[in-house]
């Protein structure tokens, strides 16, 4: 007989449970209620949608389309209001009841919220779901944002946002960040990183009181006076099991609700599992032991005996540039022993903690790929004694001479962790594998192996290697996409050897598995044809993205931004007084000013684009280009005119830099930087292209990024006058145009071929990649705003006027 089933909550550990109940075809007719307007996704990667790495679509674990292949009832976006034991019956807050032989609690946590003056303001938030993350990207560039708590989440959220231009500052009242994971040598290391990323970290910072201005959070007292402004405050301070409905119908609850190692709840007919239980004593946070009670849950709701047991837990750290393994106990003590490798060059620290031969805790910072092994070692308590000299250079190191990586995977029990996120072993992976996976994409779908963060996919393709031997080829360089076994290089090549002119002949001679193509490929090759062949190819704005063909970028809300070009940062009354009428005809709700010294026009209309443009043409403008791949800005310094200190006219060489270069495509954007000194105001050092003018002439340099990663610019060329200069960067922007590989910024790109290379080719053959730019630039340099305004308005305009009322 079909036994109806309640789950309160659909988070990871539900989900999970969901996953092996299905999977076990057990006989229960499944009800799943949840708060949040959403089914099961996965929350150890909203830290990657802040950012921009991932969206909401690519962590969703189930969708409604699963949920009903699967014969799983929902209610999303309603509450469980009452629970009755004796009835066994589950009441929500629209009025429904159901009825059930079985429920699952898995209410979750709810986050710590410190009571300060002022923690109800409006703009004080926790970081616990999906609605929190989409208050903090709505924050937008430029705005300030104070981070209370320097644990692992506090510290994604500041990652996440300073990735999207937030300026951020961490708040935290201990001596170094993430103590509770890592000693203080780690902490330094990361505080580092962080603030090399644009962060600001105040360790040993008390909060005294939010301050408010007319209902909302304007900024954060400290004890010792300071103030810190901001638009949004985020406390990560910690999370308490929410247990409220559970005490409400008359569960045994302490920190959690009690559960026995079944994860049977005080009634036997109510299991719990996730952040809300606590068994024998803990309560817990990190996902691999919430999967475990999953597993134990649903193995008990099918009648299959199954034990939970606390196992030994690491930490590693979610934000992009910043590696680092926590795991056991790394506190100082008598007996106690420590092995400690650093490199400072590469920014690598290793801390291992022994006691009795047997290793405690591990810390590591810039070099993690070895964590595995190591946390095998802790959980396992093996004992080092033999291996204890070579011990720190991790596991192809031992025996005293390096050995093939694959037999130190070979040696791993099935037991041994290969993917934190998700928990999965190396046993499961090789059981996926006798099913007939055979790649990393069929592992990773039938397991969820490498399937979160991402860190341990080399780990996965070692087992996979090791499984299969010679039957498994490591990939190589990707494909393109799926409608090719050819790599960007690859397709290059082709295009320049075979002289390939147009898309179809790329898809035929190329052997292209579709007939014309996908949105991954079309834009790519639309571009390696254009910079290729200039004169014979036409472009194709259909295999553009649509800020591209639109030639402006489409907001969150449907409208478009307009940003017309301010040539090296200067404008005039003229140009100010066009842009401020345009803002009022056209009623456009934001007017900013951008980091690139230019002004933006948010919250256009799609079909005022071609009047608003038509005005700013008008004036004497352009398209400042701010939607594509190709140049953005040249920011500049005020220089020799106005400034005491300035060597040369930055401002002069900007503005004909920006009129020489406007209008090209290149493989991802490029914005460049001149300053009149080394005192670097117009921040030239973080510039795709740099130059800094010095008294004896113009330093260029390159492979500079400011975004997610943040890198300085490496020095390619030093030259007399502003003439040569120019012609260095033009015939530096045409390699990249002829080499790179779409989507790749000049420093990732810069990365694969070295600097030398690059110096090399741009002093020996300067003068024709000047011309062959000069060639290109006769088709591109021209303004796409006047042309559409001119021959394409009725684009713009709106299929149907869908307000027309119908006539009687």
């Amino acid at each position: 007989m079909t036994q109806k089933l309640i789950i309160i909550g659909a988070g990871m550990a539900t989900g999970r449970m969901l996953e092996t109940l299905i999977e076990a075809e057990a006989n229960y007719d499944i009800t799943l209620i949840n708060g949040e307007p959403r089914g099961n996704y996965n929350r150890i990667m909203l830290s990657p949608v802040l950012s921009g790495e991932k969206t909401y679509d690519e962590i969703v674990t189930h969708d409604h389309e699963w949920y009903d292949l699967n014969g799983i009832k929902t209610r999303f976006g309603c509450f469980v209001q009452d629970i009755d034991r004796e009835n066994r019956t589950v009441t929500t807050d629209t009025g429904e009841v159901f009825a059930y032989d079985k429920l699952v609690f898995g209410t979750g946590s709810n986050p710590f919220t410190i009571p300060l003056p002022g923690h109800d303001l409006e703009g004080v938030i926790a970081y616990r779901d999906l609605e929190d993350t989409q208050r903090m990207m709505d924050l937008g560039p430029d705005h300030k944002c104070v981070v209370i708590g320097g644990g692992l989440l506090g510290l994604e959220a500041a990652a996440g946002m300073a990735a999207r231009g937030v300026d951020v500052t961490v708040v935290h009242i201990m001596g170094h960040l993430m103590e509770r994971q890592l000693d203080e040598a780690a902490g330094y290391l990361l505080r580092k990183a962080l603030v090399d990323k644009g962060i600001t970290v105040k360790c040993t910072a008390n909060s005294k009181e939010i301050l408010g201005e007319n209902g909302r959070v304007r900024a954060l007292l400290l004890d010792d006076g300071t103030q810190l402004p901001c638009d949004l405050l985020v406390m990560a301070v910690g999370i308490r099991p929410n247990v409220k409905l559970a005490k409400d119908c008359g569960l045994a609850v302490g920190k959690g609700i009690h559960v026995d190692d079944q994860m049977i709840t005080s009634d036997a007919d109510v299991l719990a599992v996730g952040e809300c239980v606590e068994h024998d004593g803990a309560i817990f946070g990190l996902v691999a032991p919430l999967y475990d009670q999953a597993k134990v849950a649903a193995r008990t709701l099918i009648g299959e005996p199954a034990q939970f047991v606390q196992k030994e837990l690491s930490t590693k750290l979610k934000v992009t540039g910043c590696d680092l393994f926590s795991a056991g106990d790394f506190a100082d003590g008598e007996g106690r022993e420590d092995i400690v490798f650093r490199d400072p060059a590469r920014g690598v620290y290793r801390r291992l903690v022994i006691e009795n031969n047997v290793i405690m805790g591990a810390v590591m910072y810039g070099d993690t790929a070895d964590s595995n092994w190591f946390f095998g070692l802790i959980r396992d308590k093996v004992d080092i004694s033999d291996m204890r000299d070579t011990l720190i250079f991790g596991p192809a190191y031992q025996g005293g001479t390096p050995l093939d990586p694959l037999a130190a995977v070979a040696a791993l029990p099935r037991d041994a962790e290969i993917c934190g996120c998700n928990g999965i072993c190396k046993g499961q992976i090789e059981d996926a594998i006798a099913a007939g996976a055979s790649d990393l994409g069929a592992v990773r779908s039938t397991t969820k192996a490498s399937g979160s963060c991402g860190t341990c996919t080399g780990l996965v393709e070692q087992v996979l290697a090791v499984t299969l031997g010679d039957d498994f080829v490591m990939p190589a360089a990707a494909a393109i996409c799926g409608c090719t076994d050819m790599t960007h290089e690859d397709v290059r090549r082709m295009i320049k050897s075979q002289r390939l002119m147009s898309m179809p002949a790329v898809w035929q001679e190329c052997g292209w598995k579709t007939s014309c193509g996908c949105h991954v490929c079309r834009p790519a090759l639309n571009f390696y044809l254009l910079a290729d062949w200039p004169l014979e190819y036409q472009d194709d704005p259909q295999s553009r993205f649509i800020n591209e063909r639109k030639h402006a970028n489409i907001q969150k809300d449907g409208t478009f931004s307009v940003v017309p070009r301010m040539w090296g940062g200067i404008t005039t009354p003229n140009e100010l007084r066009a842009i401020a009428d345009a803002a009022d005809k056209y009623m456009v709700p934001t007017v900013k000013v951008t980091g690139g010294q230019r002004i933006d026009l948010l919250g256009v209309k799609g079909e005022d684009l071609p009047d608003i443009w038509a005005d700013l043409n008008a004036a004497g403008m352009v398209s400042g280009h701010a939607y594509s791949k190709g140049l953005r800005t040249v920011k500049t310094c005020v220089g020799m005119d106005h400034c005491r200190f300035g060597t040369q006219d930055s401002t002069g060489l900007g503005i004909k830099l920006e009129r020489e270069l406007w209008g090209s495509w290149t493989p991802h954007k490029l914005k460049l930087g001149v300053s009149g000194c080394p005192r670097n105001c117009a921040e030239a050092t973080c510039k795709d292209i740099g130059v800094v003018c010095v008294d004896s002439g113009y330093q260029i340099s390159i492979g500079g990024a400011a975004g997610m990663d943040v890198r300085e610019t490496e020095l390619l060329l030093q030259v007399a006058t502003e003439d040569a200069a120019i012609d260095v960067i033009k015939a530096v922007t045409q390699l990249y145009r002829e080499n790179a590989k779409y989507l790749d910024r000049i420093y990732k790109w810069m990365g694969k071929v070295g600097l030398d290379w690059i110096k090399e080719r741009v002093e020996a053959e300067g003068p024709a990649l000047v011309d062959r730019f000069e060639l290109s630039q006769s088709i591109y340099r021209k303004d796409p705003w006047a042309e559409h305004t001119q021959t394409k308005a009725d684009r713009y305009q709106p299929l149907a006027n869908l307000t027309l009322e119908a006539a009687e």
